[in-house]
């Protein structure tokens, strides 16, 4: 297996400062439903974390970030992965290893 997958990217809770109910909502509640969504990938021969962009009702990856982009913020995702169009998709490139 070339590439593991790691989950949604989400926005993790202040585990000290939020409530019960919404660490909760954090550690069991996941978007199941098509669309774009970014997610965790990890290439398992180097061991380098990524994040794609991947339309999930088509199962096509638009874009891949490096692991750093989710702390420095995601751009926003807009729009559907049909309406981005297959040139999306053949740009796809990951970014170097650091």
């Amino acid at each position: 297996m070339e590439f593991a997958y790691g989950g949604e990217v989400r926005v993790s809770p202040d585990p000290d400062t939020c409530s019960d109910a919404q660490w909760s909502a954090y550690v069991f509640n996941r978007s199941g439903s098509p669309g774009l969504k970014y997610e965790w990938w990890c290439h398992t021969a180097s061991g380098y974390w990524f994040i794609a962009l991947r339309d999930t009702a088509n199962d096509v990856v638009l874009r891949t970030l490096p692991a750093a982009a989710a702390r420095e913020g995601l751009p926003p995702v807009t729009g559907s992965g049909a309406a981005m169009g297959s040139a999306a998709a053949e740009g796809a490139t990951l970014g170097g290893v650091p």
